[in-house]
Order: C-alpha cells, then structure tokens, then sequence
C-alpha cells in the first residue's frame, strides 16, 4: 500500500514538509519539543486542509436526519416488500436531491491522505528513519511503548490518557447522537460497536510515538470539528 506510486510520492511530500516544521520550531519550542510539536503541527495543517470535505459530511449528516422522519414511514409502510421499499427509499432521497452515499464520499476520499500521513509517522517507507531518532521530550519518535520503550514513560502514559478522553468523547457526544437519529438502527447494537472508539488507545500502545502524537492531535481535532460544524453549518432548507 505505501509503495503505490502516488501514496509514496505523498508521504515524500509530507517527510520534506515535516523536516521545514521541524526546523521552523526548534528556536520557538527547542530541540525537546521539536519533533514531536511538528509531528502535531502537520497534522493540524493537514486537517485543516482538509476541513471543505468535513464540511460536506455535515451537511449530509444533517440531510439525512431531515429525511429520517420520512425514511421511517416509507419503512413502515412497505416492510413487507423490500422491492417497494427500496423503490420508495429511492424517491425520497430523489425528491431531496442527495442519496444515501452522500455523507460517505467525502469521507472515501480523505482516506488516501490519512494512509500517508499514518505510514509516514510509523516509517513505512524509506527515509523516515532520521524523523524516528529525533526524541520528544527525552523520548525517540520511533520508541513504542509495547517495545519497552526506554526514556520518559510518562509521555506514552500522557498520549494513552488524550486518547481514551477524545475517544470517550467521541463516542457521548458524536457517535450516540447519530444513532439516536437514524431511522431503524438497533441502539444495543450500535452502542457496542461504538465502543471501537476506544481501540486508538490500544494501537497507540503498539506504534512509534510519532504515530501516537499523531492519533492525539487527529481524533482530537476531528472531534472538535464534528462539534462545531454541527453548529455553524446551516441546515438544508433552513
């Protein structure tokens, strides 16, 4: 997957960006903070990059849950014949110009960038060796936690604890409210599968710090900005 040619050619682009950073914050931050102050500063100018297709997601989001109320009834009323059902399904999201993928492509095509960005902090190409010696707070970049990673342990412990709160988060204030929302899901069901929120926490166990301060600032910032684009994006038709 990292060596397909564009994705490769992505994270090149990304280590050069990275080093800039790097360079740009050591006299602000000193050689302590550097690394890992830009491993979360790439990130952040990455997502926001990126923010147009969050904006999208929301909008379809709020889309779907005009069109819930509709989508209930059209179940109700033809359950007992999923070739009608589908059909009426069909009409409604005609009828709203949108369909039920809409929510799903900006999504689809974020996933390219967060593969780079990712294979770039766990050094799944050549050349990402020396970003993974360079050292966070007495910690190496490329130290695991899971490796029995030597220095200050305290960091690991500090990105494990980030992660479980925004996963919490994550799940109380974005994951549960949309299931509320959504016509005919079955809430045991999506609760517990919610709780998968919570496997960040695992993974930052097992992959180089870089990759953890990576997954901090990321699910951080993604859930901020689920919370306020849910705020500021208009309702359609609204």
């Amino acid at each position: 997957m990292y060596t397909f040619g564009p994705i490769a050619a992505f994270i090149d682009v990304l280590s050069t960006v990275l080093a800039v950073l790097t360079d740009l914050l050591t006299p602000l931050t000193g050689t302590l903070l550097a690394a890992g102050a830009a491993v979360i500063a790439l990130t952040v100018i990455v997502r926001t990059l990126l923010l147009p297709l969050g904006v999208a997601q929301v909008r379809a989001e709020k889309q779907r849950a005009l069109l819930a109320p509709k989508l209930a009834k059209v179940m109700e009323r033809h359950k007992g014949n999923p070739e009608r059902l589908l059909a009426a399904q069909r009409e409604v999201y005609a009828e709203a110009g949108t369909g039920p993928l809409a929510g799903c492509l900006p999504g689809l095509a974020q996933i390219p960038i967060v593969i780079a960005l990712y294979g770039l902090f766990i050094g799944a190409v050549p050349g990402t060796g020396e970003l993974l010696s360079q050292t966070f707070l007495g910690v190496e970049l490329g130290a695991t936690l899971a490796g029995g990673a030597s220095g200050n342990v305290t960091v690991f412990v500090a990105v494990l604890a980030v992660l479980a709160v925004v996963a919490w988060a994550n799940r109380r204030y974005v994951m549960l409210p949309m299931a509320e929302g959504t016509p005919g899901a079955a809430p045991p069901m999506f609760g517990a599968l919610s709780y998968l929120q919570f496997t960040t926490v695992v993974v930052a166990a097992f992959v180089p710090l870089a990759a953890g301060l990576y997954l901090c600032a990321s699910t951080a910032w993604a859930l901020g900005e689920k919370l306020v684009l849910r705020r500021v994006v208009p309702t359609p038709g609204g």
